[in-house]
């Protein structure tokens, strides 16, 4: 292997980037070395097919990471505290997954002393921005590739392109759907998906069952968070991936968790989006209302203010930025009391809040009762409401013309 022409390419076992491998080798002479991350996607032994599949494809050496842990707590639990959300309804399934991957394309590049790296992202999607942007903030050196953007071929090209060389994908042209998964979600895109007025067919979806197969009883999970990080469900303290996975599971069995929507791209374009998400929804709902119960006021304000754009920034692949650590410093700060549990009730596709509790809670009962233990002081709101009201009350008597 030559170090100078060696190239590690972020390997996902499916078609696109199956054929970058022999494309880069017959176009651009590199001995490509795939590198697959674990982030929760994978079935028990499917990491091992991946790998050998990538070998089967023409890679000189097939790399896994297991990054199950990483994910979860680097990424996806500032996602949780941040309630990252993109236009409000995406949690950013792939966007958070990303700069993980390339963190460990640059690592595998060290180690193998290769001089590129590469994507199998097209010209118009998301993923290459956030890609070439990460390696371009943590190893500036590394050429990055784009074999996929480059060639041009539309996604049938590429499968009669591989079928022609006998290179093993998963896809048939008959199913022509895109997949991305991983703990905290799973997408679907191409196909009828592409036309927004088509629903999506049941075929696409793994993870939540269709609202008419659901229990026709409501369940209910109990989330216990500490400083913003759930920890336990129903009590049993658990590991953050397993309890994403278990959070997941549970709330997936009640149809919760499908997301259609029209997207608005980095690249200007807009895009029909399926994400299927159970155990991220549940969980962000579960925190956003714990948060209204221990958050003051105006911290919880300027905290909803910078959420929008946080999750922005994930989108647009800025993860690596100093506007990025920024916020993640006084993201962390604002959960320093957000410890407490939620009762989160699970049915035909809700995820609702049943309850919330905290030592911490600022809710006071006495303060907000109407009962007769009312401890509210009403005789300071007069003067309250006219010292608030005095700057309306001399503009509309000097320049106010609203009659």
């Amino acid at each position: 292997m030559s170090a100078s022409k060696t190239l590690v390419l972020a390997y996902s076992g499916g078609l696109d980037t199956s054929v970058a491998i022999r494309w880069l080798q017959e176009n651009k002479g590199y001995d490509v070395i795939a590198c697959a991350a674990d982030i929760g996607q994978a079935q028990p032994g499917e990491m091992d097919r991946v790998r050998q599949r990538a070998l089967d494809c023409g890679a000189v050496e097939s790399v896994v990471v297991d990054a199950q842990e990483e994910y979860a707590r680097d990424f996806v639990a500032p996602a949780i505290a941040a309630n990252a959300m993109y236009m409000g309804k995406y949690p950013l399934v792939s966007a958070l997954s990303r700069p993980l991957i390339t963190r460990h394309l640059v690592a595998t590049a060290e180690e193998y002393g290769a001089s590129a790296i590469a994507h199998g992202c097209t010209g118009k999607g998301n993923d290459q921005v956030r890609f070439e942007v990460t390696a371009m903030a943590i190893a500036p050196e590394l050429t990055v590739e784009a074999p996929i953007r480059e060639w041009g071929l539309s996604r049938e090209e590429s499968i009669g392109w591989a079928q022609e060389r006998g290179i093993p994908i998963p896809v048939k042209k008959d199913s022509p759907y895109s997949f991305d998964e991983n703990l905290w979600g799973r997408t679907a895109e191409c196909g009828v998906l592409e036309d927004p007025w088509a629903s999506p067919p049941e075929e696409v979806f793994e993870r939540s069952a269709a609202l008419a197969d659901t229990p026709d009883e409501p369940e209910e999970l109990t989330l216990s968070f500490e400083r913003g990080l759930p920890v336990s469900v129903d009590g049993e303290p658990m590991a953050l991936v397993d309890l994403i996975a278990e959070v997941d599971r549970r709330a997936g069995v009640h149809g919760i968790g499908r997301i259609d929507m029209i997207e608005d791209r980095l690249v200007g374009i807009k895009s029909r989006e399926i994400y299927e998400c159970p155990g991220a929804l549940t969980l962000l709902a579960a925190h956003r209302d714990l948060e209204d119960l221990t958050l003051e006021q105006e911290l919880a304000q300027e905290k909803r203010a910078v959420e929008g754009r946080y999750a922005q920034l994930i989108y647009n692949g800025l993860w690596y930025t100093p506007l990025k650590r920024a916020l993640d410093a006084f993201i962390d700060v604002s959960q320093r009391y957000v410890t407490g549990e939620v009762r989160m009730q699970l049915f035909k596709g809700h995820a609702a809040v049943a309850g919330r509790r905290s030592d911490l809670a600022l809710y006071d009962h006495d303060l907000a009762t109407y009962d007769a233990e009312d401890a509210f002081d009403h005789t300071q709101s007069e003067g309250f409401v006219k010292l608030w009201g005095l700057p309306t009350k001399v503009w509309s008597q000097k320049q106010a013309d609203v009659r």
